[in-house]
């Protein structure tokens, strides 16, 4: 464990997308509209008052770095904590400690930082998506060079805009509380909302949700509840959203669901013949651990929409190259409530009955993907009845 108070250097659930519309609107509604913070039931207590203008500037950010063999044991990456104000120059730190080796790319970067400089934070963020790195929030580990910290992590503003450069991003649990802006904000997005429009779009977001508008003249804080994170995008717990591809097999339709996640791959595959249809899930998960499970695993089954359904022995489980391989035939009449479904998934458990592998996928972002499949069933099922 190692922390580094690096100098400065000489350079100075509803539908998703509905969510976020409303979310956008209630953002830019509240930076056109004059009124005190909004703090929902839900967020923490109000952060400390800004400091008075004679007070001491507050030290810049500060690092430490757990990469010790016990963290990667356990966490399997380096733990990597930013805490105090994100100063102008901390992009060039931290862009040094990962072109040195000191952070590596795919680390976990746990984030502590109420206030701080809005470019410095979109600088910082293009350089966690260019690592591939995860974000979290989260304070230091205790020990003797680390001063006291608080039990819990705020992320404000500059850090918010750091944070949604993460590849994957985690939405904060317990007491750690995040906003999209910080106290002071909104006349410097004012003053820059062109470059952080473009920064947001680069990181696949809607300049609104972070109240980047014409209009951010007004400070008006909104804090966010780990679901609402998640309910707009801002926050992914590890899951990128899936993608789709459409082919024809031996003239058969199939549709491929891919979905990439920090721990591997995800695909399902829906195969499309006139007597019936085959759904095949496939886990990356590596050769040696596909083996190891499927050599374990003694019952399998399938969700739509979280509940269980097509449940089956071990005959239907397999490792297949990297991946753990779950397939089952379904009759055709199934294939209109999988193709409307909200999510679909499949699961194995071991012998003891206690543990279970597979994943699910929610499905939002491949809906009109699954409309096209189903129709392309449906000219396939029609030009078979015809031949025969």
């Amino acid at each position: 464990m190692h922390v580094l108070h690096t100098p400065l250097s000489p350079h100075s659930r509803s539908r998703p997308w509905l969510r976020r519309a409303w979310f956008a609107a209630s953002v830019a509604l509240a930076s056109m509209a004059h009124g005190q913070t909004t703090q929902p039931s839900t967020a923490p207590a109000t952060p400390a008052a800004q400091p008075a203008a004679n007070d001491p500037p507050p030290p810049p950010l500060a690092v430490q770095v757990n990469d010790d063999k016990l963290t990667l044991a356990v966490t399997r990456a380096p733990q990597i904590y930013l805490y105090g104000t994100l100063d102008a120059d901390a992009p060039n730190r931290i862009e040094a400690m990962i072109r040195s080796g000191r952070i590596r790319a795919g680390s976990d970067i746990y984030l502590n930082s109420p206030a701080g400089d809005l470019a410095a934070g979109a600088a910082l963020g293009r350089l966690f998506r260019e690592a591939k790195m995860t974000t979290h929030l989260g304070v230091p580990r205790r020990n003797a060079q680390t001063p006291a910290q608080p039990r819990e992590a705020s992320c404000q503003g500059a850090c918010a805009l750091a944070y949604v450069g993460g590849l994957y991003r985690w939405a904060p649990t317990g007491n750690d509380h995040f906003a999209v802006q910080a106290p002071g904000d909104a006349p410097k997005i004012a003053a820059d909302k062109g470059e952080l429009a473009g920064y947001l779009r680069q990181m696949g977001f809607d300049p609104l949700l972070f109240g980047v508008t014409s209009h951010s003249s007004v400070d008006r804080t909104v804090w966010l509840s780990g679901d609402q994170m998640l309910a707009t995008g801002i926050a992914n717990n590890g899951y990128l959203p899936p993608a789709a591809d459409y082919a024809l097999v031996s003239g058969a339709p199939q549709l491929t669901l891919r979905q990439t996640s920090r721990d591997g791959e995800r695909r399902i595959t829906l195969l499309c013949k006139p007597d019936g249809l085959t759904f095949t899930a496939y886990y990356m998960l590596g050769q040696d651990r596909a083996q190891r499970i499927a050599a374990r695993a003694n019952r399998s089954y399938l969700e739509i929409n979280e509940q269980p359904t097509l449940q089956g022995d071990r005959e239907r489980i397999s490792a297949v190259d990297q991946s753990l391989v779950i397939s089952r035939p379904m009759p055709l009449a199934e294939l209109d409530p999988l193709l409307t479904a909200k999510s679909m998934g499949a699961w194995l458990s071991d012998k003891g009955g206690n543990v279970r592998y597979g994943f699910t996928m929610f499905l939002d972002a491949v809906r009109n993907n699954l409309k096209d499949y189903g129709s392309h069933c449906e000219q396939a099922a029609r030009a078979s009845t015809a031949k025969s």
